[in-house]
């Protein structure tokens, strides 16, 4: 990690909050409020430009920016809130207070939305899995056997198994062809049968890293992409199926793993982690590793669907696993992360092409809107639930209930960054004695 890396996260990450308070300002301009500041930055200013009674700032800190409301703090006693007490944030309807303050995690959900659409719209260097099976289920079995190649798709050559799924799934009759023991073989498959075929079939994963999860106990075990897995307490295993049954049925706390990594030989001693899936399988955060390399172009139409509909899977993915890290507090420790995480994946994802990196952005953009939608005082999400309270009773919430309830948020907000900078610092100390 350069710091040349670390500057350009910092500059990203403030223009991603820049963009939130820019919801903000907008929206309390066309409701009619008084800006009396919008500053890009913290700390002291480097520049200051006055434009329509509202004071621009370009501060020394890139870490994000502000927007000063008139009013919208009822204990300061501004002298243009005595001149035109119409325009402070305060004395607005309960329905604009709220809209405004929600349009700050509205802008975050638009960019991450632009920036999933647009990456979606470069080319995508993706990974697949080699077009060779390893079992087929059901009828299927009588069919296919471990070992052969899948080679085409009524004509269009397949270069991986996901792309032999994704092409059978395009039409309802298919005709195939795959290779068994050097001899080509054709299969005609009816468009009633498809889907069971889809589900059948597994194809041939060997017990090597792809992909170590930052943060996750492989990561902090030492263990890296591209390592080959030998056994799992003892026993060895052929397949990434047999590896991945000795993981989550383990009966302990933790695994014991044999590792090959070039000539070296080595065993780590691995804790294993709830998924949080409902399940309760337990892992060590760790992925397959995918042989087949290879770029793909999506039309305008395709990036904007693809990109749309990633980021609903997205929301729906972080609200999920909210609700069962809710039911399951215990596992905070393990799913909490800080600025050090996120540098260090960051920096992982900048390896992977300039699509990636917008994707990582778009994923923190939309994070920031889920987290501060949370109902937590002092957060946007707790001033609107002030503000829903008051459509609802008929009257503001009594500044001093606001106050402490504020309070209390802070001490939890402050609670939650000393616990992720904790955890991150555990997570790399563990991570640099394993590699050492």
């Amino acid at each position: 990690m350069t710091l040349a890396n670390i500057v350009m996260m910092v500059i990203a990450f403030g223009l991603l909050i820049i963009i939130h308070e820019l919801g903000h300002f907008l929206v309390a301009r066309a409701f009619g409020v008084h800006i009396q500041k919008f500053s890009v930055g913290f700390g002291k200013p480097l520049l200051k430009v006055t434009r329509g009674g509202t004071e621009y700032l370009l501060s020394l800190i890139p870490l994000g920016g502000y927007v000063k409301m008139q009013g919208d703090n009822p204990e300061e006693g501004d002298e243009a809130e005595q001149s035109d007490p119409e325009r402070d944030f305060l004395r607005k309807a309960w329905w604009k207070k709220a809209l405004i303050v929600f349009a700050g995690p509205f802008a975050n959900l638009l960019l991450g939305l632009l920036l999933f659409i647009f990456a979606m719209a470069l080319p995508q260097k993706q990974e697949d899995l080699a077009p060779v099976l390893h079992s087929a289920t059901g009828k299927w079995a009588e069919v296919f056997s471990a070992g052969d190649s899948l080679i085409s798709v009524n004509g269009k050559s397949v270069p991986g198994f996901n792309s032999f799924l994704i092409e059978l799934s395009k039409h309802a009759e298919n005709e195939m062809a795959f290779i068994r023991a050097g001899q080509l073989q054709s299969l005609t498959v009816a468009a009633a049968e498809r889907d069971s075929l889809i589900r059948s079939l597994k194809p041939m994963v060997s017990t090597r890293i792809g992909e170590v999860f930052t943060g996750m106990p492989a990561w902090k075990a030492g263990l890296q992409e591209g390592d080959l897995i030998l056994a799992v307490d003892s026993v060895s295993v052929s397949d990434w199926y047999d590896m991945r049954e000795r993981i989550t049925a383990a009966e302990g706390n933790d695994v014991l793993v044999q590792v090959q990594r070039k000539d070296e030989v080595f065993t780590r001693r691995i804790p294993l982690q709830d998924t949080l899936t409902g399940d309760d399988e337990r892992m060590i955060g760790i992925m397959q590793y995918l042989p087949v390399k290879q770029t793909i172009r999506y039309s305008p139409v395709e990036a904007l669907q693809y990109g749309s509909l990633s980021t609903l899977s997205f929301i729906t993915m972080q609200y999920s696993g909210l609700f069962r890290l809710a039911k399951k507090p215990s596992e905070l420790k393990n799913n909490v992360g800080g600025p050090v995480m996120l540098v260090s994946m960051a920096n992982d994802v900048g390896s992977r092409g300039f699509s990636s990196i917008l994707l990582f952005f778009a994923s923190i953009s939309l994070i920031l809107m889920i987290m501060n939608l949370l109902p937590i005082p002092i957060l946007d999400g707790g001033h609107i639930m002030f503000f829903l309270i008051e459509g609802i009773i008929g009257r503001p919430v009594p500044i001093k209930v606001q106050g402490i309830a504020q309070r209390i948020g802070f001490a939890l907000l402050l609670w939650l960054m000393l616990f992720a900078f904790y955890a991150d610092i555990s997570r790399l100390v563990s991570r640099m004695i394993s590699l050492r």
